[in-house]
């Protein structure tokens, strides 16, 4: 997977670095070395964030084996939150590394110019991780009612990453939806610890991360809660 991610890497970035050259160096207010942080970087978070990971939690409700692990003494959400936290550092081991240390040696990236930027990308990027987990688990627990959630993952898979300034800044959509994405937690998931990184912004960013994690983790709350009331056992 780093070696795949490694490969998009250079297209991406090579793509970009050609726009910037008809452009005058700078797209979208990203200059040549900050957009060559921001392809490589992208792909080095993309299986930290894990937004193409689809919780084992799916799987359960639909054998009903779910109803085994209501049985245990942790609540569901928290046993599923630790889960992907221990995905979430074996990423940064070894998925994370590679991507940008090839991205360093083949091009010219971006070096902070204040030390505060490296805790502060560090603290958005586990809370992009913790964003993306929520909204996975509000999609797992539409099994609930839908058994089948593979047309909903489907959707999920496309938006979280064209959405989520993963190929490119969301600046590049048409305004209009540029603007209605801002309004999401989408731009958050990528763009949002990439633009951290490359000093385009900083604390703004942290603060509507955390304003959406309350608000998707109370959200997901009362989802589970109306949910394993209608909790039904196939074959039982």
């Amino acid at each position: 997977m780093a070696f795949t991610n490694s490969v998009f890497g250079f297209l991406k970035c090579y793509v970009f670095l050609t726009v910037a050259a008809g452009a005058g160096g700078v797209v979208l207010g990203y200059d040549r070395s900050q957009l060559a942080t921001y392809m490589w970087v992208s792909q080095g978070i993309i299986g930290v964030i894990n937004v193409w990971g689809q919780l084992d939690l799916v799987q359960q409700i639909r054998t009903g084996n779910v109803v085994s692990d209501l049985l245990r003494p942790i609540d569901l959400m928290w046993a599923a939150a630790a889960t992907e936290s221990g995905r979430f550092l074996y990423s940064m081991l070894v998925r994370f590394s590679l991507p940008v240390v090839v991205g360093a040696v083949f091009f010219t990236l971006y070096v902070p110019r204040h030390v505060i930027t490296y805790p502060l990308f560090a603290a958005a990027l586990v809370l992009s991780a913790a964003l993306c987990f929520c909204l996975r688990y509000l999609l797992a627990l539409v099994c609930f009612w839908l058994l089948d959630v593979r047309g909903v993952w489907t959707a999920w898979l496309l938006m979280s990453g064209l959405f989520g300034g993963l190929q490119f800044p969301i600046e590049l959509w048409p305004d209009g939806l540029a603007a209605v994405l801002r309004a999401t937690p989408f731009p958050l998931l990528f763009q949002g610890p990439l633009d951290v990184l490359v000093e385009k912004r900083s604390f703004d960013v942290l603060g509507l991360q955390l304003g959406w994690l309350v608000a998707l983790v109370a959200l997901s709350r009362v989802v589970q809660a109306r949910a394993l009331r209608r909790l039904v056992v196939q074959g039982g």
